[in-house]
Formats: structure tokens, C-alpha cells, sequence
């Protein structure tokens, strides 16, 4: 899995995150409608930038699944696939 986007950071370390797919049911088998699912706060990370501004070294690295903010980050697509571009410290997590 090579995506060709690699962020640049500026005072912050750059991520760009996968997001995973959104739930399709309950634990109870409902199935959850598409004008109700939520947007998923959990994803791996595919690209990093290698350095800020200070020289800081990102904490995560690529493969690592994250939990980050529910309004977090940028969304692009890229080649059909939907990414999020957001700060490290955007991440709350590594699972």
C-alpha cells in the first residue's frame, strides 16, 4: 500500500491517516443507514513528514492505527481513496 502523498511540515509534524470504514451495524445487528453513520475516528497511518521546523523527529510512524479528533485534519482524495491530512498532536492515540 504506496501512497504517493507525503506531507511537509511547518511548526508541527504532518500525518496523512486513512480513515477506516465507518460502522455498518449495531453490535445488535441493525443495520445503520448511510445519513447516520458517523465519520470514523480511527485510521493507520500511511505517510509522515520526516522533521518540523525545531528539528522534532513525529512520534508515530507509518503502519501505526491511531485515534484522532472527530473534526480533525483535511480530507483529500488521492487515486480514488479518501485520506486525512492533520498534525501529529491531532492524535490522541496509537492502538
Amino acid at each position: 500500500m504506496s501512497v504517493k502523498i507525503r506531507p511537509i511540515a511547518g511548526t508541527q509534524n504532518r500525518v496523512v491517516v486513512e480513515a477506516a470504514a465507518a460502522e455498518e451495524k449495531t453490535k445488535s445487528g441493525i443495520i445503520i443507514p448511510d445519513t447516520a453513520k458517523e465519520k470514523p475516528q480511527r485510521g493507520k497511518i500511511v505517510s509522515v513528514s520526516e522533521i518540523d521546523e525545531k528539528g522534532n523527529k513525529p512520534a508515530v510512524k507509518v503502519g501505526d492505527e491511531v485515534l484522532y479528533g472527530k473534526y480533525a485534519g483535511t480530507e483529500i482524495t488521492v487515486e480514488g481513496k479518501e485520506y486525512l491530512i492533520m498534525r501529529e498532536s491531532d492524535i490522541f492515540a496509537v492502538i
